[in-house]
């Protein structure tokens, strides 16, 4: 059985991982992110999704790279130039982990021990044996409309579809970082939908998530409800990122043979 490597820059479980910490204004918690990560063993980029605060130099002075983006582009968006970074520079496997403290990164290794036999591993709030924080009631509703429409449009069941909390392996990674949802809930409910109608395995794994340490969540509850709204007409539209089937993004990884001194 694999086992977690404490050297970063080496493979982990058996592959190459960086944790993507995607950070608006985070200037008061994404060094202790990055030090938590780098305690775990692993490689971190924070991509600062142009903050007016000292988030870069703050993750910079911890010992992450940080990759500044000129405009706001939302996580999503985050989340593709990490994707992205991830994949020109050889990583197997993305961590998504959040600048603001509620993605505990001692709980990574959870997540990669599930990736042993999936593309898209969840950290939910919602299995037995997690530990969360008070959901409002108008935000568990959303939730679980969210959960059923997953079930209902792509056939998989998956009790906390807009947790951030999500390891992302090749080949799916590839695909991520070619077209990804930028909008909001996209890089989580959409996402979640676009992999499982590709054909790539989902899991889902038991996390402690925690409530902001400072700040609070750039959606109150009626943007909430209304970029569920907004979500559920893009699904029920067709009208998501695109990825390659799982078979054709695994055939377009394989390196192209040389024909044989042999061949006529």
């Amino acid at each position: 059985m694999s086992t977690l490597s404490t050297s970063r820059g080496a493979p982990t479980w058996g592959r190459r991982v960086l944790v993507v910490v995607p950070a608006h204004n985070e200037a008061a918690t994404v060094a202790d992110v990055v030090g938590r990560v780098h305690a775990v063993g692993l490689d971190c980029v924070v991509v600062d999704d142009a903050s007016i605060d000292d988030t870069a130099a703050c993750a910079t002075a911890a010992g992450a790279r940080a990759l500044r983006l000129p405009v706001n582009l939302g996580v999503g968006g985050a989340l593709r130039t990490g994707f992205r970074y991830a994949v020109e520079r050889g990583y197997d496997t993305v961590i998504q982990c959040d600048g603001d403290g509620q993605h505990p990164p001692e709980q990574i290794p959870g997540l990669l021990a599930a990736a042993e036999g999936a593309d898209l591993v969840i950290g939910s709030r919602f299995l037995a044996g997690a530990e969360t924080f008070t959901i409002g009631r108008n935000r568990r509703l959303a939730m679980h409309w969210l959960s059923w429409l997953v079930r209902r449009r792509a056939g998989v069941n998956v009790a906390d579809t807009t947790s951030g909390f999500r390891c992302i392996s090749q080949p799916l990674l590839g695909e991520f970082a070619r077209d990804f949802p930028t909008h909001y809930l996209g890089d989580t409910f959409e996402a979640l939908i676009v992999a499982a109608r590709g054909g790539y395995s989902i899991s889902e794994v038991p996390t402690r998530i925690e409530a902001r340490p400072v700040g609070r969540s750039t959606a109150g509850a009626v943007a909430a409800m209304t970029f569920t709204l907004r979500a559920t007409v893009v699904v029920l539209l067709g009208n998501t990122a695109r990825v390659r089937p799982r078979a054709e993004a695994v055939a377009a990884r394989q390196p192209e043979r040389s024909p044989s001194p042999d061949a006529s």
